[in-house]
């Protein structure tokens, strides 16, 4: 907890549109710690993929969440396919139906369903990304700018 408070308050972060903090899945020390250091938060993303072990993990996630007044933005559903490179199709790789079943269980949207794209992959191997994004159109970035729109909608930004 004293290193996530220090990064919080010993940082000049200057003006913020947004602070992302990325946290590791589950309800851990580092969840609570941001939670307890941050008691007004605007709201959480939580990315799941669509394992059952990984659904069992939001489920969780989103029960902390809840205790701790923490408003959920929506879930992204992770790895949700492979986006063929000869074809083009989505394949299938782990399933369907678990996110769609804790978005309605929770009442909680589904911002995007992000697919494996080796292309994108690529790119990011390559330290392209950024650039690439702006050349090429992607299945990943379409879905990823919907998470984007999703959270300024949410928090009234525009």
């Amino acid at each position: 907890m004293g290193a996530i408070k220090q990064f919080l308050e010993d940082v000049s972060w200057g003006a913020l549109d947004f602070l992302i903090i990325d946290l590791p899945p589950g309800t851990g020390d580092e969840p609570l710690s941001v939670a307890q250091l941050i008691p007004n938060c605007d709201g959480s993303v939580l990315v799941t993929t669509p394992q059952d072990v990984a659904l069992i993990s939001v489920r969780k996630s989103i029960r902390f969440s809840e205790k701790l007044n923490v408003p959920i933005i929506g879930l992204v559903d992770n790895m949700h396919g492979l986006i063929c490179p000869h074809c083009g199709k989505p394949i299938e790789v782990f399933g369907t139906g678990g996110v769609e079943k804790a978005s309605e269980d929770f009442n909680i949207p589904i911002l995007a369903r992000l697919p494996i794209e080796p292309k994108v992959a690529e790119m990011e191997d390559k330290g392209t990304i950024v650039q690439g994004l702006l050349e090429h159109s992607t299945e990943w970035q379409k879905n990823f700018e919907a998470i984007i729109t999703a959270v300024e909608q949410t928090l009234g930004e525009d």
